[in-house]
């Protein structure tokens, strides 16, 4: 079986899969300061009420964003599992696309995972949204090539900002407002996040879509891809386990290479 670990700036998600078949998901959030061990208590009890040992596993790969928290994880897939991971951004490890940046050193390992796997689902060229810390916009040809992208602040990014710097504002929650028009403080706030960020996001698709000159199909990610794909016509597809999935055919794509 393989565990894929992909470990982004505010959760680490780890899952194990047979072949294409998953077998357990789990999510924790990100602590740069967790040691393999403390990975290793948590994970294992977890995949426990699985019924999954770690003798089961006998090979993992790694997304990572945060470069503080590679030696644990590295060292978390050695000791527990017995096996030498492969890392994306590893000169060895190989993606089966073409990076056309400028700097292609500086793409982000999720969002070329997340490229690879919708490439692997949807045919065409593609937008794929991940709604994360950051939202991030990124484009994917035809032949499945990487053409960068955008990055914006996360709407949770958002509401932290908007509470930091205007003292009156009380903190609230991202949730879909009944009306646009507030009658009072918070559900004028809710309103100028939530519709706001669904503003955001068909304005940036418009945008690349004319820019890029072809039609182009909608896929999202991230925990609030479900909530904001039922009130816009503009995602085509959500795809909540996007990135793990786009780790096992990475992973494909390196031993069958």
């Amino acid at each position: 079986m393989l565990l894929t670990i992909d470990c982004g700036n505010t959760n680490t998600v780890f899952a194990v899969f047979d072949g294409d078949r998953e077998m357990g998901m789990w999510r924790a959030s990100t602590d740069a300061h967790r040691t393999a061990d403390e990975y290793a208590v948590w994970l294992t009890q977890l995949m426990g009420l699985k019924n999954l040992r770690t003798a089961d596993v006998t090979a993992a790969i790694i997304a990572n964003v945060v470069p503080s928290a590679r030696f644990e994880l590295r060292t978390l897939v050695r000791n527990y599992f017995n096996t030498e991971p492969l890392v994306i951004g590893d000169a060895a490890v190989k993606l089966g696309l073409e990076v056309l940046m400028a700097r292609p050193e500086q793409a982000g390992a999720d969002r070329l995972v997340n490229a690879v796997a919708a490439h692997n689902m949807h045919e065409g060229a593609l937008i794929v949204i991940d709604f994360g810390t950051a939202t991030t916009f990124d484009i994917v040809s035809t032949e499945g090539n990487y053409c960068g992208g955008v990055i914006a602040p996360g709407i949770n990014l958002s509401v932290e900002a908007l509470c930091m710097a205007a003292a009156q504002l009380p903190r609230v929650a991202v949730s879909r407002p009944k009306k646009v028009i507030g009658d009072a403080t918070v559900p004028a706030m809710q309103s100028g996040i939530f519709w706001g960020y669904v503003s955001m996001v068909e304005g940036m698709v418009k945008r690349i879509s004319a820019e890029y000159g072809e039609p182009m199909t909608v896929v999202a990610t991230g925990g609030l891809a479900p909530m904001l794909a039922d009130v816009t016509d503009v995602i085509d597809h959500v795809r909540g386990d996007l990135t793990v999935r786009g780790l096992v055919e990475i992973y494909r794509r390196n031993v069958e290479a």
